[in-house]
């Protein structure tokens, strides 16, 4: 194949492959609006875990027609950096082109083994902001303050038409009267300049859609998000949101992604950004379903963050893990995880098996409690930045993903996760009100976890973190199971002297068998709230509640895991 024909057949090769990955991506996405009127809480589940496997298939599609076509061309660097201008023109009119540049740089880097990121043969500063501006009329609808709050409640709800019949639409109205007089009304003064927006489209995740949308009052805006449900007896308004720091928790990184049809990705980023101030543009491009663009992103907050910043990269502070090597650079809130070579008894694994389990849950519906990850190859970092004792770290545990050149480390493959306070070293240095706050929220994550049917397996508190709203959160996914593959037992009663003084087990134990009643001894070591725990979550030690979790979800049915506090439910006992 001819050098030119050659850049033809690849351009339009890797621009199909995207144009039909965003036609399905949309399909998918246009399917939750289906399955919520339906209340078809198994298929919305589902049809999320399809929507997320999408990218790699056409990715890997992509790749294989390439290497099929070009041969040794494959190899050819100048080959691909023409390719890479060609398809920049291709793409330049597109209103999603910042995602077409992250599916070229993906094509490119599973077609050209070993490839590390190459400013000249991928699109690397571009940056969401360097799209063209689009009329905002599709994006939102506009309520001005001359219409009245009663009308403008009544209109917004017309607005948005769910194909089901409200459960009490007079009712709701109420409630969001009241709630924006309380809140909004009660504090600022309305004028000409007072107007609402509210983005056109609906985002769907779990069993719930969300309105989100943003008032201009008392010289600024103030953002909301109005959670509605389906309920047997027809769709409701749950609540009105106006607290950042809870929006900020419901596009949380423990969070799955929304169901939201975007024309204008970077638009609604930009809609979302000025909302929910407290996230980063990456942060919401995972949201929203982009999350290898999000990645993208990460990446170029992350070169940003190199060439600003001065201090070196460290091992994280915590106990040393038995499985992953984890090290961070101190004025900046992610840390980078690497799977050593070799793992210490008792652990008995391999590294593709500890892949598998991010995997895992990268596909699982994450329900506040599970942190998300971004998993990388060949990632460059500048060795003048690494402190000696973090190099020799590396080299001691994971130096088969190592290379190294004159002046960079280049790592071969890496979990990048938001940085949190390892909740053993947080229980060390808390209040005791803190302390209690904390291991309380431990045990609701695993329960919510195990609603969830995931399984954590070793929950000793080092493999957990906290983040800055004070919120536990696993971040160790090497011994997760399915819930429902575990085998919940309560232990044998000794009747012989021979039993009684055994110096190991002297019943038969399975590889799924798990004692509850063991949690007791590991599960929290601070002595001033340790029976406080042991009280307030007396339930963990019980096999029999962790089979009834398990019937429940053999029984179909799904956790709704609310991303805010129950309490500011308008009906709190409405279930759904």
């Amino acid at each position: 194949m001819r050098h030119s024909k050659a850049i033809d057949y690849t351009v339009q090769t890797i621009t199909l492959g995207f144009e039909n990955y965003i036609d399905e991506f949309n399909k998918l996405t246009q399917l939750a609006a289906v399955y919520f009127a339906q209340r078809n809480w198994k298929l919305m589940h589902e049809n999320h875990r399809n929507r997320l496997r999408l990218y790699k298939d056409f990715v890997q599609q992509c790749r294989n027609a390439l290497e099929e076509q070009l041969q040794t061309k494959v190899s050819d660097l100048e080959f691909w950096h023409k390719s890479k201008q060609q398809y920049s023109d291709q793409i330049s009119k597109r209103k999603d082109k910042e995602l077409a540049e992250t599916f070229f740089n993906s094509v490119i880097r599973k077609t050209k083994p070993n490839l590390a990121i190459d400013e000249k043969l991928m699109f690397v500063h571009e940056g969401y902001d360097s799209c063209d501006i689009h009329s905002t009329e599709n994006l939102y609808h506009t309520y001005p303050s001359a219409w009245g709050l009663q009308k403008i409640i009544k209109r917004l709800l017309a607005d948005f038409d769910f194909g089901v019949k409200y459960m009490n639409q007079e009712e709701d109205i109420i409630f969001l009267e009241n709630t924006i007089k309380k809140v909004i009304l009660s504090r600022y003064k309305v004028d000409d300049s007072t107007v609402t927006q509210v983005l056109k489209k609906v985002f769907y995740r779990n069993k719930a859609a969300y309105l989100i949308g943003r008032t201009y009052v008392g010289e600024k805006w103030m953002p909301f998000i109005i959670p509605i449900l389906n309920g047997p007896k027809g769709i409701f308004i749950d609540t009105m949101i106006f607290d950042p720091k809870v929006m900020a928790h419901m596009f949380s990184f423990s969070r799955s992604y929304f169901m939201v049809e975007a024309e204008i990705p970077s638009q609604m980023v930009s809609f979302l950004n000025a909302v929910i101030s407290h996230k980063q543009i990456h942060e919401l491009y995972n949201a929203i379903g982009f999350n290898k663009h999000g990645k993208t992103e990460f990446y170029r907050d992350f070169l940003n963050h190199l060439n600003q910043s001065k201090d070196q990269f460290v091992v994280a502070e915590g106990i040393l893990g038995m499985v992953m090597t984890v090290f961070t650079l101190p004025s900046y809130n992610i840390v980078f995880k690497m799977i050593k070579d070799h793992f210490e008894p008792p652990k008995n694994m391999t590294r593709q098996e500890v892949r598998e389990k991010y995997k895992l849950v990268s596909l699982h519906d994450r329900v506040g409690r599970m942190a998300d990850t971004h998993e990388f190859e060949f990632f460059r970092l500048p060795l003048e930045r690494i402190h000696p004792a973090m190099l020799q770290e590396l080299k001691n545990t994971s130096n088969s993903l190592l290379l190294t050149t004159e002046k960079e480390l280049i790592i071969k493959h890496l979990y990048t996760e938001r940085k949190m306070i390892p909740l053993n070293l947080y229980l060390d240095e808390c209040s005791h009100e803190d302390a209690k706050q904390a291991v309380e929220d431990y045990g609701n994550c695993i329960i919510q976890l195990a609603q969830a049917n995931i399984f954590p397996g070793d929950m000793m508190i080092k493999n957990f973190g906290v983040t800055r709203q004070k919120r536990v959160i696993f971040y160790d996914y090497d011994e997760i199971e399915f819930l429902t593959d575990m085998n919940f037992r309560w232990k044998p009663k000794a009747e012989t002297y021979e039993q009684i003084y055994a110096s190991s087990p002297w019943y038969d134990i399975a590889k799924n068998d798990v004692f509850p009643e063991d949690f007791k001894s590991f599960m929290i070591g601070r002595a001033d709230v340790k029976q406080h725990f042991l009280d307030y979550h007396k339930e963990l030690f019980n096999p029999d509640y962790w089979v009834s979790i398990q019937s429940q979800i053999k029984a179909g049915e799904l956790l709704h895991a609310f991303p805010y506090s129950k309490s500011i439910r308008f009906r709190p006992e409405e279930s759904i």
